[in-house]
This record gives structure tokens, sequence and C-alpha cells, in this order.
């Protein structure tokens, strides 16, 4: 089964821009830091910009800045500009009308992605890129108490 990256690198990208702060910060950088090609983080950029959850300029003196305060961006908006669509597909073609399991299938399955959808928006709607800046700061201050104690 294949799955989309764009969610974790659109919050990838827009947690490293709050980081940064008021300052524009240019694919190049963002490319080096998800270690990816630049074209791929202008792609989610542009995804981004239409969201209006980023603004961007090119030049000498461009690059991307959030739109609104990093607090103000729930990971639910980022997952509905980068990801179109739902959690999984179901199969394309109708299932068999004379097997018992196929003739119900659809609506059972229909209802299951429904609550996982619901779950997931539940849970990104109560996060934002604020939050995950927070839990990083977190993160590298757990690691530099571990490692001057080693």
């Amino acid at each position: 089964m294949t799955g989309s990256s764009r969610f974790a690198v659109a919050v990838h990208i827009l947690t490293l821009i709050a980081w940064a702060e008021d300052g524009p910060v240019k694919s190049e950088i963002v490319a080096g830091s998800v270690n990816t090609n630049p074209v791929v983080i202008r792609r989610i950029l542009c995804s981004l910009a239409r969201a209006r959850l980023v603004t961007s300029q090119t030049g000498a003196a461009g690059g991307s800045r959030l739109a609104r305060k990093p607090s103000l961006i729930t990971l639910l908006d980022v997952y509905r500009a980068v990801e179109p669509g739902q959690a999984f597909l179901l199969h394309r073609r109708r299932p068999g009308r004379h097997c018992p399991v196929g003739t119900g299938i659809q609506t059972v399955l229909e209802s299951i992605l429904q609550d996982v959808n619901s779950a997931v928006e539940e849970v990104l709607s109560n996060m934002t890129v604020a939050d995950v800046l927070a839990r990083i700061e977190s993160c590298k201050s757990n690691r530099s108490r571990v490692a001057s104690q080693a």
C-alpha cells in the first residue's frame, strides 16, 4: 500500500518557517531541512499558498512566510491544503452482487471510512503549527539533558 508524505512535509515546512519567525525562508533552505528537492518544496508551498497558509515572494530577498501566526494554523488546515481525498480509498470496482460479503462490504467500509476521517479531523483540528514547534523545542531540551548526563 502506498501513502503520501505531503502532509508530513507540509508540517515540516510550516514549522521551519515558524521557527525562523519573521524572516522569509527560501525553498532551498527548506529542501535541505526536509532532505528533498526544492521543486517538491515549491509544489507543496503552492498548495499552502492557495490555502492561504503562507505567502511567498520571488527574488533575491524572497522566500516564504506564514500568512498568520503559528497558533492560528491547525494541522487540519495543513491536511486539507495538501491531502486531497480521504484517509483510504474504496475499491474502484463494484463488488460481486452474488457474494454475501460483496453485497454489504461497500456500505460497511463507507461507514468505517467516515469514522476514520472524522477521527483524523478531530485530532488535527486540536493541534497547531505552534504546538508542533513547542514539541520540537521540548525534544531538543530533553536530548540536551540526556547528552549532558552521559
